[in-house]
């Protein structure tokens, strides 16, 4: 089979398959169901077998990064991996709703990393990156950026990034520490696009999360409404958006899911973009859609002109 395509992860230098894999549905916990040894390890092996070598975690996945130590350590030499930090240091059973509000004092800031450290059961994480786009002057008041540097001097940390979003993420940018920014983007999600391509012209690697909107451009009302409710809004409104915008010429016989895929690769900023999976077969059909690569320019600029930002 092709290989992945690959890209260099901005100036950490990492050449990243342009399909990572995203480890939430590993999580165990809300309405991600908890897998098996077997189940578990068929998935994550099925990663790195698949040719795959992004992997990206968070300590907020339930029981991912449990997972991902269990079933990979043996295979650390294969795969660059990724976590967030400023989570709160609790039991992975604990469900979204009930969780502390992150944190992003020094001292939780460390221990969060020490925390995925030894879950993973790695000396160090390629890259972690700040949660849930906190503000600037968060960051700024508690000093975390400092810290995080001080894990990277004590060879823990190798590059640091920020998890970003509309409206920190331009104040992220412009802070110029950041080596990696992991951004939402889709066909149906395209308002980051001007700021991955301001950070990329930075030097930043670029991370998409939601390069196919979790599929929900052909999930029904029912399932939608199994997530937890502060995505179910977002969720709607990108399905509506897919539903309502006619593309079939474009699709020459690609599932929804494909020509999403396909169409967050072609974005000439994106250095990786991560999708998540605990159905072997999901991961495999991603991984050969994958291999396809970008899709013809024509198609691209006419799928972006059907799908204005706005």
């Amino acid at each position: 089979m092709p290989p992945l395509p690959t890209s260099i992860l901005g100036r950490t230098g990492l050449n990243v398959t342009k399909l990572g894999y995203g480890a939430m549905e590993l999580r165990g916990v809300d309405h991600f169901p908890r897998l098996s040894q077997a189940q578990a390890s068929a998935i994550l092996n099925g990663v790195l077998d698949g040719g795959i070598n992004y992997i990206d975690t968070s300590p907020d996945y339930g029981y991912s990064e449990q997972i991902i130590g269990e079933q990979l350590a043996h295979r650390r030499a294969e795969y660059y991996l990724a976590s967030k930090c400023g989570c709160p240091i609790e039991d992975p059973e604990v469900p979204h709703e009930q969780r502390k509000p992150h944190d992003f004092s020094r001292a939780n800031v460390r221990a969060g990393v020490e925390q995925s450290l030894r879950r993973m059961r790695t000396d160090y994480l390629d890259v972690v990156q700040f949660h849930v786009s906190p503000a600037r002057s968060t960051l700024e008041q508690e000093d975390s950026v400092a810290e995080l540097l001080a894990l990277k001097d004590e060879g823990k940390v190798r590059f640091i990034g920020m998890s970003g979003t509309i409206p920190e993420l331009a104040d992220h940018i412009a802070m110029g520490c950041f080596d990696v920014f992991q951004i939402p983007y889709s066909l149906v999600e395209r308002e980051h696009e001007a700021l991955i391509h301001q950070a990329a012209m930075a030097g930043a690697g670029i991370v998409i999360r939601g390069g196919v909107s979790r599929g929900v451009m052909v999930k029904d009302e029912s399932v939608i409404d199994e997530y937890p409710p502060f995505l179910q809004p977002a969720f709607r409104a990108r399905r509506q958006r897919w539903q309502t915008t006619n593309i079939d010429d474009l699709l020459d016989g690609a599932s929804p899911m494909e020509f999403m895929l396909r169409f967050t690769i072609s974005n000439p900023d994106m250095s990786t973009t991560i999708v998540g999976t605990a159905n072997p077969a999901h991961l495999a059909a991603n991984v050969a859609v994958a291999q396809k690569g970008p899709l013809p320019a024509d198609v691209y600029a006419e799928a972006c002109r059907r799908f204005p930002v706005d």
